[in-house]
């Protein structure tokens, strides 16, 4: 049979929205989770992002809700922008089906018509941990019939403070339920959660393998803080495609937005001080190409998944190792080569820089000559290709 997911024996209707999503063949992990899955085992996974992740657990939670319409899910996320495609994605998946309805539980929503919303008793709910204990706590929720939990980025999760809330979720769930669990990174606190909320785990790891990755060709340039907007307007000038700009604050992404519109460029600003239907259009328009260029903070941009992005610019640096893996991961999708630009205004940048790539750096001298711009040797180093192309999972 060919690797199509029709070797799953799904249920029709899930077939036909899958055909409609333009999902073909499985990637990796949806190869490995998803058989696994429909068989009611927990899962432990581990996989990058772009990896085909939220499919491998909806597609198999929407199947078996298929098949039980007395059942119910619950999927957490760390951030409204990643439950509100996790949720479209759901939607998506069951719009075939009479009986299963998705609802989305995340802040900055009103409250009043989320609790209209649950009145009908939807059968999926996707949200932040937040949202969802609010409502435990105000006993519009319940969730004695769940028998289907996610748990998506559960590391990032961890890492923005949500571990007491999400025990208080868990512990209110049926004892006997399936849980699946996902975390870029099985550090010692995700194997101790693991071991607390899941029963003898299947583990699944999905090393980046040639069949599928994705090229990302990186360069950089070590210079002055004072440079850095004349090249980006270079940069702009010369790449073509959809482009992320990641700034280090809201301020700062507000200012740089504003000055590119000065510039004549079509561009909006993203981050976490916009109200949600603010944070909503921006991504709507930009997913649907209204605009190019979209200047945007770490928090606004997790989770973003938009095939079209071709460019990644980090005009601030990132502080961590982990958001600079995650923010050039926004490019490269679908099978396409993406391209991220770093810009080094510090000695500690190039530092992290050489920290991240486990690779000697050679200075050669800068065309602002404010300072010297920084390339790879000639060697291959851990995880990449040479010519700078790094390997990610689609």
């Amino acid at each position: 049979m060919h690797n199509t997911f029709q070797k799953y024996n799904l249920p029709p209707a899930l077939l036909s929205a899958l055909a409609t999503m333009q999902y073909t063949c499985p990637t990796a992990i949806q190869d490995q989770v998803i058989p696994i899955a429909l068989t009611g085992q927990d899962v432990l996974g581990s996989s990058k992002t772009g990896s085909g992740k939220t499919a491998a657990f909806s597609i198999p939670v929407v199947a078996r809700l298929m098949q039980n319409p007395a059942a119910a899910a619950l999927v957490l996320a760390p951030t409204r922008e990643l439950a509100e495609q996790v949720a479209e994605v759901f939607t998506t998946m069951v719009r075939g089906s009479r009986h299963l309805r998705t609802l989305l539980l995340i802040g900055g929503e009103p409250i009043g018509k989320q609790l209209m919303r649950l009145r009908s008793r939807p059968t999926i709910i996707v949200g932040t941990p937040g949202r969802v204990e609010d409502h435990l706590c105000r006993g519009s929720l319940q969730l004695h019939d769940t028998t289907f939990l996610v748990l998506d980025e559960i590391d990032r999760m961890l890492d923005m403070g949500f571990a007491i809330q999400i025990d208080k979720i868990i512990k209110r769930l049926p004892i006997e339920r399936q849980t699946l669990m996902f975390s870029a990174t099985l550090d010692k606190n995700i194997e101790c959660l693991a071991k607390t909320y899941l029963r003898k785990p299947v583990r699944v790891h999905i090393e980046t393998a040639d069949s599928d990755v994705k090229s990302i060709e990186e360069s950089y340039k070590y210079l002055s803080e004072s440079d850095k907007f004349p090249v980006l307007l270079e940069q702009l000038t010369k790449r073509e495609g959809s482009i992320i700009v990641f700034v280090k604050t809201q301020l700062r992404a507000d200012e740089l937005s504003y000055k590119l519109q000065q510039a004549n460029y079509s561009v909006r600003a993203i981050h976490g001080g916009l109200k949600q239907q603010q944070r909503k259009r921006v991504i709507e328009d930009f997913r649907n190409k209204r605009y190019a260029v979209i200047v945007a903070t770490d928090v606004a941009a997790r989770g973003l998944d938009i095939d079209h992005i071709k460019h990644v610019i980090n005009y601030d640096f990132p502080q961590a190792a982990e958001d600079y893996i995650h923010r050039i991961g926004r490019t490269g999708r679908a099978g396409a080569t993406g391209f991220a630009f770093s810009m080094l205004a510090a000695s500690k940048e190039k530092r992290l820089w050489h920290i991240i790539h486990n690779e000697p750096i050679e200075e050669e001298r800068s065309a602002f000559r404010r300072g010297p711009s920084i390339r790879f040797n000639k060697r291959k180093p851990l995880g990449f290709h040479s010519n700078s192309r790094r390997s990610c999972s689609n």
